[in-house]
């Protein structure tokens, strides 16, 4: 045990670690999915707004397929989704564009960097929405179905075209604004004033209708367009959906009207742009959410499963190995004997130890004599055992020779045969 202390000081360590490592992960379980995306917890994201609408008990769902093909009645919501075909090669995305050389991180700007420190790899992950996508977009809604969309910036893209809306860049990016409605509506049912940080203005076409103003700069933020048969609602300030934002002012109140007034169909936020597709392979499932250092844990639970079956400190030799040793040890002292004729020393080794054992047995010292120690086990009813150590004895005063001393031996064997096995009750020898 001494010898594996090592061992098992470390494999403590190690899980102690482990155990920290999953306790700190589970504390961010929510930083994996994108920004504004319903399963992302952090600030940042759109779980609660989810969770919001849920409770409500509002038909919200998740959407984790392209927009090839869009069920009628459908909403859809799209929170920060990029409007960009991957085939061109001329976007101005940084966290598209720089992997092909396009933009140098000198040619970005601090907010594009804190940007893309934010998403981090989730920028890579997450697809933009093709040329075909649009138009299957415009087809939803000129069929009379509902899409919102809040723009992270001011991108010029095929759908907002296409509806006559266009964004300005809004000043003051970071600086909280108080958010009022422009005119009663349903979609803003009791909602006073809102907070939040708006990025873009929205410049809407004949037939718009503003929802949300800025209070200050009386600019439309939050916007309805009819188209077809069917209505765009564009939100210039997309923290109106995180996480961070849900609890200011009206904000929450705002999102429960707008899902009410648009409960004829399932809400379905869209999370394929965002990373998250239904035909998701196990293997990309599972790097998604880090199991994959969950089978390294446990791989390294087998290596050191493996390795405590080992021990420390100096090697024990093998048994055929001791066997041997201690046959050769044997008759390299049996030689020693014999050719110095120590055949009488050699005999009253053996009735020596014998009598040790014996006197054990009959309870007295280990230096008694052989007739005391006798004696001793005749008083404790082994007549047999008596008998035996006085033959024994006598033997070995009689041993001058490598066959006495062999007599001696044999006698010895069968004493100690005798000491060990049990008598009968009501019987003695």
């Amino acid at each position: 045990m001494r010898d594996r202390f090592p061992l098992l000081f470390i494999s403590g360590l190690l899980v102690l670690g482990a155990f920290g490592s999953f306790v700190m992960s589970g504390a961010k379980r929510g930083a994996f999915a994108d920004r504004l995306s319903t399963w992302r917890s952090e600030p940042s994201g759109a779980r609660a707004l989810y969770l919001l609408l849920s409770e409500a008990g509002l038909p919200a769902e998740r959407w984790q397929q392209d927009f090839e093909v869009i069920d009628r009645g459908t909403t859809l919501v799209m929170l920060g989704t990029t409007f960009r075909d991957e085939s061109d090669r001329k976007s101005t995305n940084p966290f598209v564009f720089s992997l092909d050389g396009g933009v140098q991180d000198d040619e970005l700007t601090d907010e594009e960097r804190e940007e893309m420190r934010e998403r981090g790899l989730n920028a890579f992950r997450s697809p933009s929405v093709t040329s075909d996508e649009t138009k299957k977009l415009l087809e939803h809604l000129r069929n009379g179905g509902t899409v919102v969309y809040a723009p992270w910036d001011q991108d010029e893209n095929d759908l907002l075209t296409a509806v006559d809306v266009y964004l300005e860049r809004a000043e003051n990016r970071k600086e909280i604004t108080t958010l009022v409605p422009a005119q009663p509506s349903r979609f803003t049912v009791g909602v006073e004033r809102l907070e939040a940080r708006v990025r873009v203005w929205l410049d809407l076409p004949p037939g718009g209708v503003a929802l949300l103003v800025d209070e200050g700069a009386e600019r439309t933020v939050v916007g309805l367009v009819p188209w077809g048969l069917g209505r765009l609602i564009v939100i210039g300030a997309p923290e109106l959906a995180m996480n961070q934002a849900l609890s200011r002012a009206d904000n929450a109140l705002f999102w429960r009207s707008v899902g009410r007034a648009l409960a004829d169909g399932p809400i379905a936020f869209d999370e394929y742009h965002h990373g998250f597709t239904g035909d998701r392979s196990i293997a990309e499932f599972a790097a998604r959410y880090g199991l994959q250092f969950a089978g390294a844990q446990l791989l390294l639970g087998v290596m050191l499963w493996a390795a405590s079956l080992r021990r420390f400190g100096r090697p024990r030799l093998p048994p055929d190995a001791v066997r041997i040793g201690a046959t050769d040890a044997l008759f390299a002292t049996s030689r020693l004997y014999r050719e110095g004729r120590h055949h009488a020393h050699a005999a009253s080794s053996i009735a020596k130890e014998l009598a040790a054992e014996y006197a054990r047995k009959a309870g007295v010292s280990g230096r008694a004599e052989p007739s005391e120690i006798s004696a001793a086990l005749d008083l404790r009813g082994r007549k047999d055992l008596a008998s035996a150590l006085l033959d024994v004895t006598r033997a070995a005063n009689e041993a001058h020779s490598d066959a006495g001393v062999e007599t001696v031996a044999r006698l010895a064997a069968l004493a100690r045969l005798k000491l060990e096995a049990t008598p009968k009750k009501g019987r003695t020898t």
